[in-house]
């Protein structure tokens, strides 16, 4: 029999016989309420000012860019710190050059973390949560490495890294140096991911490199062959500059890791400038590969050998250049099945005066580029960064919301056929294979240009509305809701793992409903430099009734769950739910 609580408006049920663990139902009120005076599928306005997100960006000068240190911009987290059920959100922030006298360290920017007040707004706890550690930030990714049942926190940086341990009272503890995870302090950070590569239940730390970068020794603009754009002397690099490889922490358990770059290959892949990093089981053999965006090389897909080695394998999946063969710049990316075939699709954001990239997943180790006929080969003038695959709509196909921005200030003033304030880009999956580019109707939130980087997707409110945060460059940040009313259905998924990890990053889990079968996987970080909510949400169109849901755990079992009604969050525990007739768990 379940005992039932109710909180502030959500139901809890804690041990139901359906083998869900736990249920939240959406309030009674949401916060920014969506209604029928937009046009569907989308109307996003940006309520950051009004929520609270107050953190002013800070990526070295605003007007010019001397060294490619000051282009690449932040990313965002979104993670439950205090487990109240609310998404919370963590802002990286870069720093400012020094000149003149040094900086105190009161001078230089931190990272905000925002606590999730359940009313539309959020309070910042940054001090409180001691979380007030300054660096020029870049990236960071979420997960729970020691399974304590509280989400951690890592944070890329140029120079060395920093992993936030959770104390499980609203504050953290850095703990970087007795994990081993710091790194040289030579690198330059960028994408990171929590994966259990091994699948021994405890998550490892993926961490991809950008490139070598000294500003003593850095050409400035104008000085080289890589300093010039269109003819106007401009920041230098990434092309000219040293690479750093990759680097492979393996979690050893007692909160301590390993460096098994070398020994894994995954240091093998030296040569590429490695930003955005996105988990992916491609070729669905229930081992985690990863997906690394890099820009002006070819991108990498490092194969899991199921023995603790990784091979690239890019070029013979067809994900390492364009369907022409040439190299891209590539900043972010996203994972989702766009076609409803069941397999994993790759998107990936890449340097103006250049498509993005849609590879489609053939189902047998391999990809086919399909940008231009899913018709997202338009907008060439913008520079893609943070990207997510989401359902705006809950029509049960997975649509695209871009960030957009230049690198190079002088574009307003040289008349370059760009500008560097850019405005989002949206497209709405249409079920057929192609996108609708709505980006112009989509709302205020999306056509009102900024140097966007970071963006990240949750559910905000758990009222079934999928909400974007972007860091943006330089500049604070937009909170992005959807005020289009739909009458769409839907049900929000939270993995907890037993035998696996404890978020369940690794899971693929499949929902069955009004005949279609609906796939994603739980995933730490993607987008550009970015880390989303860890549940999972599915849009279900006019269905009213899940058929069931089954998840395929890192652990190797697989599990089969019953869900009672649709419009609710709940929690998928590993070993609650009954074995398929032909599993042999």
């Amino acid at each position: 029999m379940a005992v039932w609580h109710r909180l502030l408006g959500v139901i809890l049920v804690v041990g139901s016989t359906t083998g869900i663990g736990q249920v939240h139902s959406a309030p009674a009120s949401s916060p920014y309420p969506a209604n029928t005076l937009h046009p569907l599928p989308a109307w996003f306005v940006d309520v950051a000012a009004q929520a609270g997100l107050q953190m002013q960006n800070v990526n070295g000068e605003l007007n010019t860019k001397k060294y490619i240190i000051e282009t690449t911009g932040s990313g965002v987290a979104v993670l439950d710190y205090d487990r109240d059920g609310w998404p919370d959100i963590y802002l990286v922030n870069g720093d400012a050059l020094q000149t003149g006298s040094a900086q105190s360290k009161e001078s230089h920017p931190t990272g905000h973390l925002y606590h999730n007040n359940r009313d539309g707004t959020f309070t910042d706890v940054t001090r409180s949560a001691g979380l007030t550690a300054t660096g020029w930030g870049q990236g960071a990714c979420v997960g729970d490495y020691d399974n304590d049942g509280f989400d951690d926190l890592y944070v890329t940086y140029y120079g060395k890294n920093r992993l936030y341990h959770n104390e499980r009272n609203g504050t953290f503890k850095e703990v970087t140096a007795s994990a081993g995870v710091a790194g040289s302090g030579s690198e330059w950070g960028s994408g990171c991911t929590f994966v259990d590569y091994d699948r021994d239940g405890k998550l490892d730390l993926m961490v991809a490199n950008y490139v070598h970068f000294d500003s003593k020794t850095a050409p400035r603009p104008g000085e080289g062959l890589m300093c010039v754009w269109k003819g106007v002397p401009v920041m230098c690099g990434p092309r000219g500059l040293d690479s750093t490889p990759n680097v492979l922490y393996h979690n050893l358990g007692g909160g301590r890791f390993a460096n098994t770059s070398k020994s894994s290959g995954i240091e093998k892949t030296n040569g590429h400038y490695c930003l955005g990093v996105s988990t992916v089981d491609y070729n669905r053999d229930g081992w985690p590969d990863i997906y690394v965006a890099c820009d002006s090389t070819p991108s990498i897909l490092y194969r899991n050998n199921k023995d603790g080695t990784f091979t690239d394998v890019a070029v013979d999946a067809a994900v390492a250049f364009d369907e022409d063969g040439r190299e891209q710049a590539g900043m972010g990316a996203t994972i989702a099945d766009f076609n409803g075939d069941g397999l994993p699709d790759i998107f990936k954001t890449n340097f103006s005066d250049d498509t993005s990239s849609l590879y489609q997943n053939n189902g047998d180790g391999t990809y086919t580029s399909k940008i231009f006929e899913a018709g997202l080969g338009l907008n060439t003038q913008y520079l893609g960064w943070g990207v997510m695959f989401f359902d705006m709509d809950n029509d049960g196909w997975p649509d695209l919301l871009l960030a957009n921005g230049h690198v190079y200030p002088e574009v307003d003033t040289a008349h370059l056929g760009a500008t560097y304030k850019e405005p989002r880009l949206v497209y709405w999956n249409q079920g057929n294979g192609k996108f609708k580019d709505i980006s112009r109707t989509a709302g205020p939130g999306c056509t009102e240009p900024e140097s966007s980087r970071g963006l990240a997707i949750a559910d905000f409110w758990n009222d079934g509305r999928l909400s974007a945060v972007i860091n943006n460059s330089g500049a604070k940040p937009f909170l992005l809701v959807n005020e289009a009313a739909n009458t769409n259905q839907w049900i929000g998924i939270s993995t907890v793992g037993t035998r696996s990890n404890r978020d369940g990053i690794g899971a693929t889990v499949s929902v069955f409903a009004g005949g279609r079968k609906l796939m994603q996987e739980v995933r730490s970080g993607s987008s550009y430099l970015s880390s989303s909510d860890l549940r999972l949400h599915f849009g279900l169109g006019a269905t009213s009734k899940v058929d069931r849901i089954e998840v395929d755990w890192p652990s190797g079992l697989k599990e089969l769950f019953n869900v009672p009604s649709v419009g609710r969050i709940v929690t998928l525990t590993e070993g609650s739910g009954t074995a398929p007739a032909d599993s042999p768990n």
